[in-house]
């Protein structure tokens, strides 16, 4: 008598589409900036220095900071899809 059995490939397959990077502003000029923390120690402290050098050297209308659930974690869709919607750049940090 034979005995059925499953067998799962634990490293699975994944296939990603190809993606175009949006291009770049030639300025920051009139821009507002948004800046998503990852939720690592200091990386608020990090961005918001960022954004105020941003807006005082490159001319940038303002920043805006959004945070991650975590920094092991990927930003939520509607946090993404705000960033998308407010601002034309974004930036991300790591700090400790």
């Amino acid at each position: 008598m034979a005995s059925g059995m499953d067998v799962l490939d634990p490293a699975g397959r994944r296939v990603v589409a190809a993606r175009r990077l949006a291009a770049r502003p030639a300025s920051l000029a009139g821009l507002t900036v948004g800046l998503l923390d990852n939720s690592k120690p200091n990386a608020r402290v990090l961005l918001e220095r960022v954004g105020t050098l941003l807006v005082e050297r490159a001319g940038a209308a303002g920043f805006r900071v959004w945070t991650k659930p975590g920094s092991s974690a990927g930003a939520l869709g509607p946090v993404l899809d705000a960033i998308a919607r407010e601002c034309r750049v974004a930036l991300t940090a790591s700090a400790d």
